[in-house]
């Protein structure tokens, strides 16, 4: 084949591999997702997909996958590619957490399975060649492959033997996480894969994905990631696909370069528009200029408009500050803080004074969220005393507050039920800066998104008035713009804050000093995230044995495995049942109070004649309310001390 030939041949080779979308339309509930899009991905690109919620990134991500149908418009995806995505949902179940990973090799699992039969029917030459093949694919090394998955991740190397059911959601998560990682792709699809990481795991991510040869596509809210992951973004804006070179800041860059010149352009043009419009108005009806004036006509008419470049955010919000404070606000002396008898952290004296501004540094397990859950006073203190300021107001964000709404409230509702006294349009006012309006501000919640739920709880908080801001996770399913939003907020709030995130660029424009948790304690920690970056790198090169090769390096005695899962089972078993008993009671009371608030909602009732009728069911709703928002108390209780002794349990 002749070297021009050849070049042929290699660049079809290459169209075939790429992923290209032509003239695409996608509608999901009747709503247009994707109008007329076009986009090219290149085989080998790391792709940062951004969008505001609803706006289609998980759409598309099934529209790659296979699982949607085009409603008009073509894809082409090399149908011999290996994609591998990350689950957003785990079910419970009794496999090993290794297997569970190891399952995402589904070819590793056929030849396993095709070994064993070979055996069981004496072929020998068929378990020659399945052995040759197992080794192609570096099966032998697989469960070393996925245990470093899963240290990578943040679990300890005994827990690479528990049971799937034995982790909360957010672990579940992680599972699936590395369960996408260990299946040989061509295509990675990862959606918000930082959720419910901290920053070490997030650190260690970056630099696997780095490493990684295939096409990846990756949805993530977290700038200071996108920058360190990929070298394209698309944006799917205004049911378009835009294609910006360069990591996440270019984009930022370019974006704001193409909307100064859309803009200026369509300035132009709505000129030459007037212009037209005005001659045609003064010289129609002349003879000597009818002709001009049609010719002009025809021009508009060719004309093909440019849309007015639209860049503003569609969240502005503040958090408001109590009007008074103290100086501490807050403080722990020689405080013992845990769960029963275990101690996770000892502090000698800690205080948070009016514009303290606090990022925690620390492994997972830690004991960050202890810290922050002792300072709010939600966890009762092992020892020592915490000190509380006369005029302290803790606004405190935590992901378990989503769980706690009112599902059957609106937003408004919820503020309502805060400050009774405030006028409507001022509570409709304040949630328009969280992108809640009309229905969306007056209807139920209950079909409220992840990120949705978390803008309300952030207004919340936000509305509460605090003089100390306590976050932990904020970011966690919130898109771009609002990420943005909330760090500007904190920066402008004049309270003090304390945070505890993975967001690399919430922290670095929000917080001024940091606190490292480790060993069991508290300290300043006099250095940026860079720093923190390099000391963790540090401290594993000088580790003489990591956990995984811990693990590989003596036999697993599976008896006592076993033997360790069952005891953990027992003893989280009767905190199980007692949150799921809960559960149900409550699950019950809310049907019973959501049904005498539709009976309500009846004008017959409030006629004459159901006066009885109309006082039952307000005696009614009124104790339906007290007794959920009472059991709802018990539940989330539960919760917690279900997740904290699971969390002992885990460090022990």
């Amino acid at each position: 084949m002749s070297l021009g030939g050849w070049q042929v041949f290699c660049g079809l080779l290459e169209c075939a591999a790429m992923i290209r979308l032509t003239d695409v339309s996608l509608l999901r509930g009747g709503r247009p997702l994707l109008s007329e899009a076009n986009l090219t991905i290149h085989p080998g690109r790391r792709v940062g997909l951004i969008g505001a919620n609803g706006s289609g990134k998980s759409s598309l991500f099934k529209l790659l996958q296979g699982e949607l149908e085009l409603d008009a418009g073509e894809l082409a995806i090399n149908p011999q590619w290996r994609i591998a995505h990350m689950a957003q949902e785990v079910a419970s179940s009794n496999r090993r957490a290794i297997d569970y990973v190891l399952d995402g090799d589904t070819k590793l699992r056929y030849l396993q399975c095709e070994i064993e039969s070979a055996q069981a029917r004496e072929d020998h030459q068929a378990h020659a060649s399945l052995l040759e093949q197992m080794e192609a694919v570096d099966g032998f090394n697989a469960e070393l492959r996925g245990q470093r998955l899963l240290h990578g991740l943040g679990f300890s190397s005994h827990e690479v033997e528990r049971s799937v059911a034995d982790f909360s959601g957010g672990w579940r998560i992680r599972l699936n996480l590395a369960q996408a990682l260990m299946c040989p792709s061509d295509l990675l699809l990862l959606d918000e894969p930082t959720n419910h990481l901290d920053l070490d795991a997030c650190f260690w991510l970056e630099n696997w994905l780095k490493r990684y040869d295939g096409t990846l596509v990756l949805v993530s809210h977290d700038r200071d990631f996108l920058d360190s992951v990929v070298d394209e973004i698309v944006a799917l804006e205004q049911r378009q696909l835009h294609l910006y070179r360069g990591h996440y800041s270019a984009y930022e860059r370019q974006r704001a370069e193409r909307l100064a010149l859309q803009q200026s352009a369509f300035e132009k043009q709505q000129r030459r528009v007037e212009e037209i419009q005005d001659f045609v108005r003064r010289f129609r009806a002349k003879a000597t200029k009818a002709k001009q004036a049609q010719s002009r006509i025809k021009e508009l008419e060719r004309m093909e408009l440019i849309a007015p470049a639209h860049a503003d955010s569609p969240f502005k919000f503040h958090f408001l500050v109590h009007g008074k404070t103290s100086d501490p606000l807050l403080g722990l002396t020689d405080a013992r803080l845990g769960y029963g008898d275990k101690v996770v952290v000892e502090t000698q004296s800690l205080r948070l004074h009016p514009g303290s501004r606090i990022g925690l540094l620390g492994a997972n397990g830690a004991g960050k969220s202890t810290l922050l859950k002792s300072l709010v006073g939600d966890l009762a203190l092992l020892g020592g005393e915490r000190l509380t300021g006369e005029h302290l107001h803790i606004g405190y964000f935590a992901q378990h507050q989503l769980e706690a709404l009112d599902m059957s409230a609106s937003p408004l509702l919820h503020l309502q039920r805060l400050t009774p006294k405030a006028r409507e349009q001022e509570i409709r006012n304040f949630l328009g800066g969280f992108n809640f309006h009309g229905e969306d501000a007056t209807g139920s919640i209950v079909n409220f998104s992840g990120g949705e739920k978390a803008r309300l709880a952030l207004a919340i908080v936000a509305w509460s008035k605090p003089n100390l801001l306590i976050l932990d996770e904020p970011t966690n399913h919130l898109d771009l713009e609002m990420c943005h939003a909330l760090t500007v907020a904190i920066q402008q709030f004049e309270g003090a804050v304390i945070v505890v995130s993975h967001d690399r660029h919430l922290l670095k424009n929000s917080v001024e000093q940091f606190w490292l948790l480790a060993e069991g304690g508290v300290s300043e920690f006099d250095g940026s995230l860079d720093d923190y970056h390099g000391l963790l790198q540090q401290l594993k090169q000088q580790a003489k044995q990591s956990p995984e090769q811990e693990t590989v390096g003596r036999s697993v005695d599976r008896k006592a495995q076993r033997q360790y899962e069952a005891e953990l089972r027992r003893q989280l078993a009767p905190l199980r049942k007692k949150a799921q008993s809960l559960e149900k009671k409550l699950d019950g009371l809310q049907q019973e109070l959501v049904g005498v608030e539709t009976a309500l909602a009846d004008v017959a009732i409030y006629e004459d004649v159901n006066k009885v009728s109309l006082q039952t069911s307000l005696l009614r709703q009124a104790e339906l309310t007290q007794a959920v928002e009472a059991l709802e108390g018990e539940w989330l209780e539960a919760q917690e001390e279900l997740e904290e002794k699971e969390g002992e349990l885990r460090r022990g």
